[in-house]
């Protein structure tokens, strides 16, 4: 009998159908106008951008133009491309500008219909991002549909590592803007850290087109986005940890795989202690005392980089650098690291150099990124399974669009084995088998280590093959794009080589391309190419009549989506095709979350070595096995973007408050409100409201009167003895000779050139105090779990400790620029130019990957080339003023000039302090005068 659910879908169809009916009246809309279209001369398609644009701009909306836009798109692709949209490929179109997620399968043209929603969103003028997975991607798409684009006057751009801020601005500006999501965010970031509004390169949020959504708001969505600069260098201590940590034996620590956590045992502990105290490395007696808590975390963080993390799965070791591997699509992460000291601990286990740890300096997860434009939409081969997710966290609908050839390819029962040894036996022979009839293989594995041992299998059996893996990387799209060539055997790891189509026969433009580089002879090449064509051709049929491609998959992976992606490059277009896993009960899925006597079953069932099982509860229980670590992967995720969440609020408002000193000349009456908030603390600090007379601590607020207002001649004790003076009267007192002291220095110094000064300090007050904020909630956020054995919800505990933490740094903001205000000086020489050049943002020094529930970082380097200094006298500061910030300092303090006597409120030009200034002569490593307990250079002598 039917279910309820079961029988209404028989009788109105599922959502999604009556969702794709809704379409096709559009869809004949489209078609009807095609003929019309076809008989304009270009330049009346053409003209057609600047008629929608001049609509839009007398009110009509943008749904209102979809039909004849998407009309006019097809038409110039067509033209600009030979390529013209499919009915399926307009439906995609109309998904996208829906805000929803197209599902399309691979080789579906998902490249094509992102012209269609990016064209139409492009009309207002606010500009579109189309988001891609890889910068060879985004070079290639860009530079592809840009002729469509071009064809009907828009503007394309692309953003890849490398390029100026001058061209990235340019980039933005353009209409349709191609890029990665890691540069797309890490720009946002830098933008954040920038002195000047036309020094930022992107433009307010509008549309993003996200290409492979999965991937980028799922897989990578587990990291976040950091920005760092360097702490002190601990090398030696990692090194330390390590070789005490080498020492140890499997009875010392117990791990738990499916949560990917490792923790020492009573005795592991008690033997780390013995030999941390015989290195003279422990502090006090036990290793969990509060002295030892910098122990405990090098401790914890090299015991899981030598028990949680394998060489060529995890990471490689290449040219003297530990290099991530992307789980998900086997490449490498090249610059990115993991954070907490986690890289440092791999790099000590494997000798290589060590790099400094880092400080965040701007973070941002995917989720709140992507969640910044107003409208969002995605498109992939497979997002149902995530469905849930990507409407709880983005909003976001998943439809499956109807392939255009209905696919013939043949999805295989998975072939189970009791053993390793047994799979592999099975996937040679069946190898061997495809090969001899010309059947082009794909192999899929989940790791670097397995696709080499694959490949050493098929040398020794002398079988021709391809191996792409993070090792041989470079050639990953050309390898690829042959991998559907008469005989060809390409084994790969999870989906490396994504957004690039797999051809029977082999890609025909690719290779011609490659064969025909440095060629420039156009006869020669022409023959190259007539050659090629026809190769392509004749393979091709000898391929469709072999079965066409033949995707085997040594694993299943963590996630049925990548499965399912790896399915998906066989049969595209209706070309045939077949896919077949091989599993075993030793693969790491099974083995970490299969059931527990499954093993034990097989052999009570008779099983014999080397026969293959195929049964639907096998299935099923990997099902399950693939649910189970889904539902955790999609817990990490969640709670990430809860706690961040918490920051991202933060973080709108510092960077609100950032733009707005930007864009303001005068920050006077913002800066005399943050001064009186001051005086208002200080006061109430030193005279608790309703008290008497002989409970003020007078001399507490003379001291903070001088210290952090600057006020040297009055007598706060001499005020108290007059008649009737109470707290508010000495607020006010306070506040007018606060003003007049400011407003002395504004005269002195000319006001234009003190307002180029206060909101210069202003920035940089915010940015120092946000930079140590960042580095508050990092360490909250790594200690506020253990509260939950204290029955308390860390969740909740961080969100209020995380506001007192917020209020804290405005109040510390405000009362470190009254200090300095009040304190800096000028030295005569100096002029606005000086005091006031655009400084450069914090220098990025790599980027960071926290943990692998957690985040990562990019690298760059934003410091100044070779700048000509001219006469610069070594002895004589007012020949300084041509010193670029970034240049060595003239006095020949070794340091840079900007943390020598370009130093703000340092110790020379541009900034002189006076001869009362207690910051005058203090050390760069000595404790700041101000009372932080900080050291000079991290408090007041950072800026």
């Amino acid at each position: 009998m039917l279910g309820l659910s079961t029988l209404a879908k028989k009788i109105f169809g599922s959502a999604n159908d009556r969702y794709l009916a809704k379409l096709e009246p559009k869809i004949a809309a489209i078609n009807a106008l095609e003929p019309e279209y076809q008989a304009l001369s270009d330049e009346a398609l053409t003209a057609k951008t600047v008629e929608f644009r001049g609509r839009l701009d007398n009110g009509e909306k943008l749904d209102d133009l979809l039909v004849e836009a998407f009309a006019v798109v097809r038409e110039a692709a067509v033209r600009a491309l030979g390529m013209r949209h499919y009915d399926v490929q307009l439906i995609g179109g109309m998904v996208l500008n829906d805000s929803s997620i197209a599902e399309m399968k691979t080789g579906e043209g998902k490249t094509l219909v992102a012209t269609l929603a990016a064209y139409l969103n492009a009309l207002p003028g606010k500009g579109v991002h189309v988001v891609t997975v890889n910068d060879y991607l985004a070079e290639r798409d860009a530079e592809w549909m840009s002729k469509v684009y071009g064809f009907l006057g828009l503007t394309t751009g692309v953003v890849i590592p490398g390029k100026t801020d001058a061209e990235r601005r340019e980039a933005y500006a353009a209409d349709i803007t191609y890029g990665t999501n890691n540069e797309f965010g890490f720009d946002y970031l830098r933008d954040n850290m920038k002195f000047q509004r036309e020094e930022m390169v992107q433009r307010e949020f509008a549309f993003a087109v996200v290409d492979e959504v999965d991937s980028i708001l799922i897989d990578e969505a587990r990291t976040p986005l950091i920005i760092s600069g360097p702490t002190e260098d601990k090398s030696d201590l990692y090194i330390s940890i390590d070789q005490t940590l080498s020492q140890i034996s499997e009875d010392d620590y117990e791990k738990d795989e499916k949560s990917k956590s490792v923790s020492l045992t009573e005795d592991g502990t008690g033997r780390i202690e013995d030999i941390l105290r015989a290195d003279g490395l422990l502090k006090s007696e036990s290793l969990y005392d509060y002295e030892n808590t910098a122990i405990v975390h090098h401790v914890d963080q090299a015991l899981k980089a030598r028990t949680m993390f394998e060489r060529d799965t995890d990471y490689i070791v290449k040219d003297d650098k530990v290099i991530i591997i992307d789980e998900f699509t086997g490449r490498m992460m090249d610059g990115r690291r993991y954070s907490g000291g986690l890289h440092q601990a791999l790099e000590a286990k494997e000798g290589v150099t060590i790099q400094p740890e880092n400080q965040t300096l701007a973070s941002i997860t995917f989720q709140n990124y992507f969640r910044m434009f107003p409208k969002l939409a995605g498109m992939t081969g497979t997002a149902a399974t995530e469905a849930e997710e990507f409407a709880d966290i983005y909003g976001l609908g998943v439809i499956e669009i109807p392939t255009n050839v209905e696919i013939a390819r043949v999805d295989e029962h998975d072939e189970f084995y009791r053993t390793s040894n047994e799979k592999y036996d099975a996937i040679l022979k069946d190898i061997e088998e495809a090969q001899s009839k010309g059947q082009p293989i794909l192999v899929g594995t989940v790791s670097i280590e397995k696709s080499e041992l694959l490949s050493a299998f098929l040398k020794k059996k002398k079988i021709k093959h391809q191996v792409l893996n993070a090792r041989h990387h470079e050639q990953e799209a050309f390898i690829v794009s042959q991998a559907g060539r008469y005989g060809a055997v390409t084994i790969a790891t999870n989906m490396a080589g994504r957004g690039t189509d797999i051809q029977l026969g082999g890609n025909a433009d690719m290779r011609i391309a490659e064969e025909t580089q440095g060629i420039d002879d156009p006869k020669k090449t022409a023959k190259i190419e007539e050659k090629i064509r026809e190769e392509v051709a004749t393979e091709k049929q000898k391929v469709l009549e072999a079965g066409g491609l033949y995707i085997m998959a040594t694993e299943r992976h963590e996630s049925r989506r990548i499965d399912n992606q790896l399915r998906g490059r066989a049969g595209r277009q209706g070309d045939p095709g077949r896919t077949k896993f091989f599993l075993s009960l030793q693969d790491d899925l099974m083995r970490i979350f299969g059931p527990e006597r499954m093993d034990a079953m097989l052999v009570r069932l008779g099983i014999e070595e080397g026969e293959a099982i195929i049964h639907p509860w096998i299935n099923k229980a990997i099902e399950k096995a693939q649910q189970k670590v889904e539902a955790r992967n999609y817990d990490i995720r969640k709670n990430l973007v809860k706690y961040d969440d918490v920051m991202n609020d933060q973080r709108r408002v510092i960077y609100d408050q950032r733009r707005e000193i930007m864009d303001s000349d005068d920050v006077s009456e913002t800066i005399k409100d943050m001064r009186d908030d001051v005086v208002q603390h200080i006061v109430e600090s030193r005279i608790p409201p309703k008290s008497y007379p002989e409970q003020w601590d007078l001399e507490g607020l003379q001291e903070d009167v001088e210290n952090t207002l600057g006020l040297h001649n009055i007598s706060i004790k001499d005020w108290s003895e007059e008649e009737g003076v109470d707290d508010d009267t000495i607020i006010e007192r306070l506040e007018i000779e606060s003003a007049r002291l400011i407003d002395d220095k504004a005269t002195q110094y000319g006001t234009e050139f003190w307002r180029h000064i206060e909101k210069s300090l202003l920035l940089q007050v915010v940015d120092q105090e946000w930079k140590d904020h960042l580095q508050n909630l990092d360490h909250l956020r790594q200690g506020v779990g253990l509260r939950a054995y204290g029955q308390r919800d860390p969740l909740n505990e961080y969100k209020t400790e995380a506001f007192s933490l917020f209020e804290s740094m405005l109040h510390q903001n405000r009362e470190t620029l009254a200090r300095l205000l009040a304190r800096v000086e000028i030295a005569p020489q100096v002029s606005p130019a000086d005091v006031m050049p655009s400084p450069p943002a914090p220098q990025v020094m790599e980027a960071n990957h926290p943990d692998p529930s957690a985040g990562g970082i990019i690298s760059g380097d934003t410091s100044a080339g070779p700048v000509d200094m001219g006469d610069v006298d070594a002895n004589d500061t007012s020949t300084w003023s041509n010193v670029p910030r970034n240049s060595p300092c003239p006095c020949g303090s070794g340091q840079k000039y900007k943390h020598c006597h370009g130093n703000v409120g340092g110790n020379g030009a541009p900034f002189a302090a006076p001869a009362s200034n207690p910051f005058a002569n203090v050390g760069r490593n000595d404790t700041c005068p101000c009372g932080s307990g900080k050291k000079f250079k991290h408090c007041h002598g950072s800026l």
